[in-house]
């Protein structure tokens, strides 16, 4: 009880000294691991995996936030980041960028209900009419076995479980890239783009393209609503980020074309804001450093259940564990488990992976204590420099970085745990 009451008082310190059950803090040869502080040096350092990243940190563009929980002056708590090398260079974020399109879904639906009076839900059929050629109507959805249609909170899920491009895809389109901003404006998470829609290739204006979207609302109930076909302003150009060439040749099309690839058109957020934007949506109690989202507790509750579970879990829709297992969108998960059995914590996260970055952003929480913490993490791994080969080191650094990273964590927080022997999974 002793070390759990001193863990405690650390934690709520801000971390300020190494919690019971790690290793003494050791001064390295890294400036910006030195200015990262406790407890995120000590994480990095302790295991060979996490030092053989530090040691590549700038190869690998590493970067790493990890949030905890403080009380604040006022009486609300606050998040308080400790980083390392965040913000250094670019890194893409890939699908960890979905969390904010079923945010600002969520926001739009209660938009469009106050704006018509129409009884818009979660549960409203949606359909999309074509808008570029070879398209055609999109209203139905096989995988939904509540009645086949197209609505929001089945595409939610299907965007967290599975992290399914098609998904985000039509939330982009129902919001539109200018409400996409807006939301993340409100939010105070102004620098990051998102710019363009997912596994398909457009232009920057056909980006900016929204079909006519219809809302089957029923006709007794008023329905349908119906929004056109709009094209979007162009946003503000995005401040400077170095980094924004990446590797060495990429392929587009069957076509490998020798220099780095420029990522300047694409979507792009800090480290340290996909940790503030996940924080408003399980932590909303908390001052995440920016205002609230417009989300009911029904909104919360739909996208903790879609962040949390795993696919197997899932009644609706459904998914073959073979294929999904539980690490497969959980990054943390197998390091974690290696020091805690599974029903000692929950992961809500949204994690990111393509063009060799993988990138984690979670919300890590003892389901006993209702206690967290939040990490988010990337790192480039692509050995030969080529974009587009599908030749990327996931298995092999990715991984294993992450695995590390969980099982240091879980030493950290866990530390009762830290005695225990690894579990080998």
């Amino acid at each position: 009880m002793r070390a759990r009451s001193l863990v405690a008082a650390a934690l709520l310190a801000g971390c300020a000294s190494t919690p019971p059950g790690t290793m003494p803090a050791s001064r390295s040869t890294d400036p910006a691991l030195d200015a990262a502080g406790e407890p995120l040096r000590h994480l990095l350092t302790s295991r060979p995996a996490l030092r053989d990243a530090v040691a590549r940190a700038a190869e690998l563009r590493l970067q790493v936030v990890l949030g905890v929980i403080e009380p604040g002056s006022d009486g609300r708590p606050v998040l308080r980041q400790h980083t390392y090398r965040a913000g250094a260079e670019y890194f893409y974020p890939a699908s960890a960028v979905k969390l904010f399109a079923a945010v600002a879904a969520l926001e739009r639906l209660h938009e469009l209900a106050d704006e018509s009076g129409l009884p818009v839900d979660v549960d409203t059929p949606l359909a999309f009419s074509p808008l570029f050629p070879g398209e055609t109507v999109r209203d139905a959805d096989p995988t939904n076995l509540a009645g086949g249609t197209i609505t929001v909170r089945h595409e939610l899920r299907k965007l967290f479980l599975v992290s399914d491009n098609e998904a985000f895809n039509r939330l982009y389109e129902l919001v539109g890239q200018d409400r996409l901003a807006a939301s993340l404006a409100r939010a105070g998470l102004g620098t990051a783009r998102l710019v363009h829609r997912l596994s398909v290739v457009r232009t920057a204006e056909e980006n900016r393209q929204m079909p006519r979207v219809e809302l089957r609302v029923p006709p007794e109930d008023g329905g349908p609503l119906v929004l056109p076909e709009r094209r979007t302003a162009p946003l503000p150009p995005p401040p400077p980020v170095p980094g924004l060439a990446v590797g060495t040749a990429y392929f587009a099309g069957d076509q490998k074309l020798a220099g780095p690839m420029d990522f300047a058109p694409k979507n792009r957020f800090s480290l340290v804001d996909l940790q503030r934007g996940l924080c408003a949506v399980v932590r909303p109690d908390v001052d995440c450093g920016g205002a609230a989202y417009s989300l009911t507790d029904a909104d919360r509750a739909l996208l903790h259940e879609a962040m949390s579970q795993f696919p197997r879990q899932s009644a609706n829709p459904v998914y073959d564990p073979a294929a999904y297992p539980d690490s497969w969108s959980k990054l943390l998960l197998p390091g974690l488990e290696k020091r805690l059995p599974r029903d000692r914590f929950r992961i809500d996260n949204k994690f990111g992976q393509a063009y060799g970055f993988s990138t984690e952003n979670a919300w890590v929480v003892d389901a006993a204590t209702g206690r967290g913490f939040f990490l988010a993490a990337t790192l480039y791994t692509n050995a030969d420099g080529v974009l587009n080969d599908d030749a990327y080191d996931y298995a092999s650094v990715a991984t294993p970085f992450f695995t590390a990273l969980g099982e240091s964590l879980a030493e950290w927080f866990w530390p009762e745990g830290a005695s225990a022997q690894p579990k080998n999974r």
